[in-house]
């Protein structure tokens, strides 16, 4: 299956995720306006913020999907990143609102106490959306998309705002209606949590952040490839779903241009085997002379298979 392929995989998930989201959104606001709950309400408003952002991401992949052109040398991978980061910030307008309303609701004299099939809505909505999580959880690994991967983490937290929406109903039942309101205050923090996350991966990522942690397990793969006697510089960055790796290695200055070539090919071949990683621009160097007792600060891992 192809890298477009895969894209084309993916747009299953985000519609599987739009349509969940339209059916429990209707159904809990419907429910929750009619029996009076504010933590049922308020997880509705998230699921309509969810329509947004999975709607986000189904746009993103069909962008991805265009091939390279003049304009785009590297393809428009980062359309996912662009559309998740618009998603970001009605996500957080949501939140906010939300937070406002629970917090008016907090403060008022009078609680009312929802019934009690406002909790059985809820309930049933948690286990739909553990059943969505499943299905992209398992897509997004299966083609190795970050995007759908992402979607399906916010699934997860959906499923668990749901049960927190049905134990602030349910301890309503029991003379605490202030439950129902601090129930619908949570759930407005984890879609302003979820929103700050989605916000700082996105520009972290069109900013050319890369982590430290994963440079270090790919500088190790490309120092281990025979015949690699140092690493000079190497970079890489995220482009959508994708990664990409600037590396300059120093080699044997005795070797021929096509022993340096077979080089390039073995950590192109390397790097996509271990890590699925296929835009890998490697760079040749001689080692010179001078460089011989600097070895060691340039590639302090040793060389190996």
């Amino acid at each position: 299956m192809t890298q477009y392929e895969d894209i084309k995989e993916g747009e299953k998930g985000a519609w599987v995720s739009i349509a969940a989201y339209i059916a429990l959104s209707a159904l809990k606001l419907a429910i929750g306006y009619m029996f009076v709950s504010g933590a049922l309400v308020a997880d509705g408003y998230n699921n309509l913020t969810d329509i947004v952002a999975s709607a986000a991401v189904l746009v993103g992949l069909r962008i991805s999907q265009k091939p390279p052109d003049k304009d785009h040398p590297y393809g428009h991978f980062r359309a996912e990143t662009i559309a998740a980061l618009i998603a970001s910030f009605i996500m957080a307008t949501v939140g906010i609102q939300v937070l406002i309303t629970a917090v008016r609701s907090l403060i008022a004299t009078e609680h009312t106490t929802p019934n009690m099939i406002t909790a059985w809505v809820a309930l049933f909505s948690a286990v739909c959306m553990g059943a969505v999580y499943w299905y992209n959880s398992r897509l997004a690994r299966k083609i190795n998309n970050q995007a759908l991967m992402a979607a399906a983490k916010d699934n997860l937290s959906d499923a668990l705002v749901s049960i927190g929406a049905a134990v602030g109903i349910i301890g309503a039942q029991f003379g605490m209606p202030w439950l129902d309101p601090v129930a619908a205050l949570l759930v407005g923090i984890i879609i302003c949590k979820t929103a700050w996350g989605i916000f700082y991966s996105s520009t972290h990522a069109l900013t050319d952040g890369f982590d430290e942690k994963e440079l270090t397990t790919l500088r190790a793969t490309i120092a281990k490839t025979k015949g690699v006697i140092a690493i000079k510089d190497i970079k890489a960055r995220v482009h959508g779903s994708n990664v990409l790796v600037d590396v300059i290695v120093l080699v044997d200055p005795e070797l021929s241009l096509i022993e340096s070539h077979r080089i390039c090919d073995e950590i192109e071949r390397r790097m996509g085997r271990k890590h699925n990683i296929m835009g890998v621009h490697v760079h040749v160097e001689p080692l010179e002379q001078d460089h011989q007792t600097s070895k060691e600060s340039l590639n302090p891992l040793p060389e190996g298979r």
